[in-house]
Formats: structure tokens, C-alpha cells, sequence
């Protein structure tokens, strides 16, 4: 009689059944061998320069069909906010040509090229419906002239030049001021002209000695030596000073504030002279 097979399995198949019946042997089989295979056929595909080439160029078409339809192209440049003269430098800063694809510009750049002109203070720029690209500026406000050798400069509230002028008649309601550090001391200035009160219509500008203080300069050639510390207070003693004794009627060349609690007047030339002669005259009276 025969011996019986054994039907168990041998050693290597039973290895080889528990390593089928793992589950990330199964899953290895059912994703991962697919995948190696489908990312290796495309891997040789794309590889071919002919197919990358046509990719590009259908990339490109697609991309180009897109950006050109009517609801993205820029049509129009308005400009909202800004003076004549500003609008004018905006339009010519601007540097693209139109109509354009809202894509192809950089609103960024823009805005940054419009913010470079020196009568800017701020700018927004966005595309609205219809095709419009809108700039909206915060101009900057004249507030006083600064001269200087070559002329006058209009300036802004923080010293910003913004223009030249020719004659201070083009602006004549601008403050004057001159001297070293004018320019970045144009709010103190302001405050001063603004406290002038009665004296304002007699100001013809204001010069800044040693970048440390303001002398104000009235007509008839006089003038107000402020001191570095609150100018504004030592200007309305002398208004009071002026209300109340027509000090500034008189024939005095300057009155000298920097000193507040000991303020010192100096006469004209002439009224210095005659004041000497009277004293003099009084004097000689006297002895006799």
C-alpha cells in the first residue's frame, strides 16, 4: 500500500501565502504597481521634447484665450481725486498701453509709479466692471513756499516739494519761509502764522535762524525774534504788548523774543539817532 501525500503545504508556500494575505502586500499590488507603471509610461511620454513643445503651446492658447476675454480687458485709465496738473503726470507715468488684459499688468507696480510723483501723498488702484482701471489719489496740499537760490518751491505740510513757482504771486496766499531746516519745520511755521492773529496780514514770511527757531518778517522792514521754545506764546505777548501799547506803530526795527521773560526792542537807525539827540539836548539843559 502506498503512503498518502501530505497535504499540507510546504515551508516556502506557506511563507509565500501569509506574505499574499498581508494587507500592505495587497494594497502594494492593487495601487502601487499600477501607479509605478502608469507614472513610468508617462514619464517616457512627457520625456519626448515634440510632446512637451505641443503642451506649452496648448498651455499658452488656452492661457491667452482666457486673459483676452472682454470681462478681463482693461479698457479705460481713470483717475479720481487728483488736480488737472496731477492727473496729467499719472496718465504719463502709466506704462502700459491700452486696452490691455488685467493680467498682463502689475496694479502694484503701478500704484508704486503713481506714489513716486511728488504731488502724491497716497494712491489705490483696482479694476472695476467695464473694463476701467480706476486710481484713486490722495494728492498732497500746498502749504507754504520755501525759497531758495534758484526760486521758490511750493511744499506740503511735511516739507514735501511739490512744484516751483515763478513769481510768489502765483501763490500768494502761501507762508514764505527760508533759512537752514526750513523745510522740515514747515508745521511750526504754520502754527505761528495761524497765532498771528492781528499781525497775520502784515507777515511777509518767516526765516528759520540756526535750524533751531523762527524769526517772523512783518513790512516796514520789521521783525520778531522767536525764541526755540513756544514760539506761539512768545508771539501773542507781543500781539498784547502791540494791543495794548501800539508797540509795533512805533518806530522799532526788532523785537527780541528769545529771551521771554526780558524781551528787548531795537530801534530804526534815524529813531536810534534822535533818541541819542534828545537825551543829549535833556542832559545839556540840565547843567546850565
Amino acid at each position: 500500500m502506498s503512503a498518502r501525500n501530505d497535504p499540507a503545504p510546504s515551508r516556502w508556500s506557506y511563507r509565500m501565502q501569509r506574505v499574499l494575505l498581508t494587507p500592505m502586500y495587497r494594497r502594494l499590488l492593487r495601487f502601487g504597481v499600477p501607479f509605478c507603471l502608469t507614472f513610468g509610461v508617462a514619464s517616457w511620454y512627457l520625456s519626448d521634447p515634440a510632446v512637451q513643445q505641443r503642451m506649452v503651446q496648448t498651455y499658452e492658447s488656452v492661457r491667452e484665450q482666457i486673459q483676452t476675454r472682454p470681462e478681463f480687458m482693461v479698457k479705460l485709465l481713470a483717475v479720481e481725486g487728483a488736480s488737472p496738473r496731477t492727473t496729467e503726470d499719472v496718465r504719463a507715468s502709466f506704462g502700459y498701453t491700452l486696452p490691455l488684459s488685467s493680467f498682463d499688468m502689475d496694479l502694484e507696480a503701478v500704484r508704486a509709479a503713481i506714489e513716486d510723483i511728488p504731488a502724491v501723498a497716497s494712491a489705490a488702484v483696482r479694476v472695476r466692471q467695464g473694463g476701467v482701471l480706476e486710481v484713486r489719489v490722495h494728492e498732497r496740499q500746498p502749504a507754504a513756499l520755501l525759497r531758495v537760490p534758484k526760486g521758490l518751491i511750493v511744499i506740503d505740510g511735511e516739507g514735501v516739494a511739490l512744484d516751483a513757482v515763478a513769481h510768489r504771486a502765483e501763490r500768494a496766499k502761501l507762508l514764505v519761509v527760508t533759512g537752514d531746516g526750513a523745510q522740515d519745520a514747515v508745521p511750526e511755521a504754520l502754527a505761528i502764522r495761524a497765532a498771528a492773529g492781528p499781525l497775520a496780514p502784515r507777515l511777509r514770511g518767516m526765516v528759520r535762524m540756526g535750524a533751531r527757531r523762527w524769526d517772523m518778517v512783518l513790512d516796514r522792514g520789521q521783525r520778531i525774534l522767536l525764541p526755540v521754545e513756544d514760539p506761539v506764546r512768545a508771539l501773542e505777548r507781543v500781539i498784547v504788548l502791540d494791543e495794548t501799547q501800539k508797540m509795533l506803530e512805533r518806530d522799532i526795527a526788532v523785537v527780541d523774543m528769545r529771551l521771554a521773560d526780558r524781551p528787548t526792542l531795537r530801534m530804526n537807525e534815524p529813531a536810534s539817532q534822535e533818541w541819542w539827540r534828545v537825551r543829549n539836548s535833556s542832559a545839556g539843559i540840565r547843567a546850565e
